[in-house]
């Protein structure tokens, strides 16, 4: 569909790249451990619509720019190859350990908690940088629809997060005491992530 592949594969590595504890993580256990599940909510709502952003940009720019030249696709392909493999291996060395969860927030209501997520969300470029990577080697250089298989990769990797996320809200309190006194776990979802990462970079970077 749309000139995507291996769509089962991305779907696993998003969601371990979902279940991973990283500032969106802690972001919103801090909401929701601070000011309940409402405001938890808020966040969810509003980093996944930073996400379609992202998604959006990535379809826009560069659905345009494969279509028009296999230089440019071998490039951005080698790039986003040698920045999942970055990302992977900073992430399987680094200990994830007591990751700080905050708990002092400036305003409550439920459009400001969404505003502040969204915008953490889509100010964040390390999220532009991963969509850019990791989207592209899930589509096939030669297809006619690049702009849909983008937004369809990304409404994919969008629903599950929102779903991974809202559990978190619900069950934050929970979740935030696990993770800050069980430091093996982080450490064990931070390299499972890493590897997959490291993986697909080496697989985008040796395809045809």
């Amino acid at each position: 569909m749309f000139g995507i592949h291996d769509f089962g594969v991305f779907v696993i590595t998003g969601l371990v790249v979902n279940l991973t504890p990283g500032p969106d993580t802690f972001y919103i256990l801090g909401r929701s451990m601070a000011q309940g599940r409402r405001a938890g909510i808020a966040s969810v709502l509003g980093i996944s619509t930073g996400c379609l952003v992202h998604t959006l940009a990535a379809a826009f720019g560069l659905s345009a720019l494969l279509a028009a030249s296999a230089a440019a696709f071998l490039a951005i392909k080698l790039i986003g190859a040698a920045y999942l493999v970055y990302l992977g291996a900073r992430m399987w060395f680094t200990e994830a350990s007591a990751a700080t969860i905050p708990s002092a927030f400036s305003s409550s209501s439920f459009w400001a908690v969404y505003r502040q997520g969204l915008i953490t969300n889509v100010l964040n470029p390390k999220v532009a940088l991963f969509f850019l990577a990791f989207m592209p080697q899930f589509i096939a250089a030669d297809s006619q629809a690049k702009f849909a298989a983008f937004m369809t990769l990304g409404a994919a990797f969008v629903i599950t997060g929102t779903m991974w996320c809202l559990c978190l809200a619900w069950f934050s309190s929970r979740l935030g005491e696990r993770i800050r006194e069980n430091a093996g776990f982080a450490v064990f979802l931070n390299r499972t992530a890493g590897a997959l990462l490291v993986f697909l970079g080496v697989r985008l970077a040796i395809s045809k």
